[in-house]
């Protein structure tokens, strides 16, 4: 038998005041990984003109590459910087490795003890490429060029190669995480530690934008290695607030400390469309 109380949880609340109870974070800030070896391995591959990206691991376990240690650092500084007042209180992250250090830094600079959760969600995991796993443009088009035509006629929106997810299935995904971080963490200061198209399909739930719109941010530049993305609760703003734009791929941190900025894409990727 439940333990009946005076006070009604908020949703209940809700039902019976015309004060608007806020239901976002406030703050959510958005990550991408530090530069990768997987990033490296690509550029090279693709400076080669190779078909493959000479790389070992399973994307999932492909680590920092030394720059990209460097860049999460700094990164970690910057957020340490902000004060118990201004840090993050909440730290998600994508189960991959490159992805949990890159957290890892941020936790061990804001200590651990002063977070309300650090969770590792396989939402916020990499696009799954599926049969193109490790293939350069050169080698998709070689191997699967059937599969390279059906792309370029269906735009990365809606492609899903096979065995893999489009950009529609991430943000899929991404409904249902935004979902647990409306409801679990209300009022929290949230980071949130992905990739690259993590990054973006989140702007574009955020930002409630169409597929023209975020595929031309994605055209315009790639997203920067400890790159951050901010938003900030307005409670101005409709029935219960919303999240505001502050800045995107913020790389100052970086840029502060000398640290190069990378933006290398994540592996494989055909050319932008």
């Amino acid at each position: 038998m439940g333990i009946l109380t005076d006070q009604p949880d908020d949703d209940v609340a809700d039902l019976f005041t015309d004060t608007p109870v806020q239901k976002w974070p406030q703050k959510i800030w958005l990550v991408r990984h530090g530069q990768s070896a997987g990033n490296v391995a690509r550029d090279a591959a693709e400076a080669a003109q190779l078909h493959l990206i000479d790389i070992a691991d399973r994307d999932m376990d492909v680590p920092l590459s030394e720059l990209g240690k460097r860049q999460a650092e700094a990164m970690s500084h910057w957020f340490r910087a902000l004060g118990p007042d201004g840090q993050p209180t909440v730290v998600l992250y994508s189960p991959y490795v490159r992805a949990r250090a890159t957290a890892a830094a941020v936790i061990d600079k804001v200590g651990r003890d002063n977070l309300v959760a650090s969770v590792v969600d396989e939402r916020l995991r990499e696009k799954e490429f599926g049969i193109l796993d490790r293939l350069t443009p050169l080698g998709i088009h070689d191997k699967y060029p059937e599969l390279a035509e059906q792309r370029q006629h269906v735009g990365k929106f809606y492609f899903r190669p096979p065995g893999g997810e489009s950009w529609c299935d991430v943000i899929l995904r991404l409904r249902s995480a935004l979902d647990t971080i409306i409801r679990e963490y209300r009022g929290e200061r949230v980071l949130i530690v992905g990739h690259q198209v993590i990054v973006n399909c989140f702007r574009y739930l955020l930002e409630r934008m169409d597929e023209e719109t975020i595929l031309a941010i994605d055209r315009e530049a790639d997203v920067p290695n400890c790159g951050i993305t901010e938003y900030r609760y307005d409670p101005s703003l409709g029935r219960h607030g919303k999240l505001v734009l502050v800045q995107a791929n913020f790389v100052a941190p970086l840029e502060d400390t000398g640290t190069p900025v990378t933006d290398q894409p994540d592996m494989p990727a055909a050319p932008k469309s």
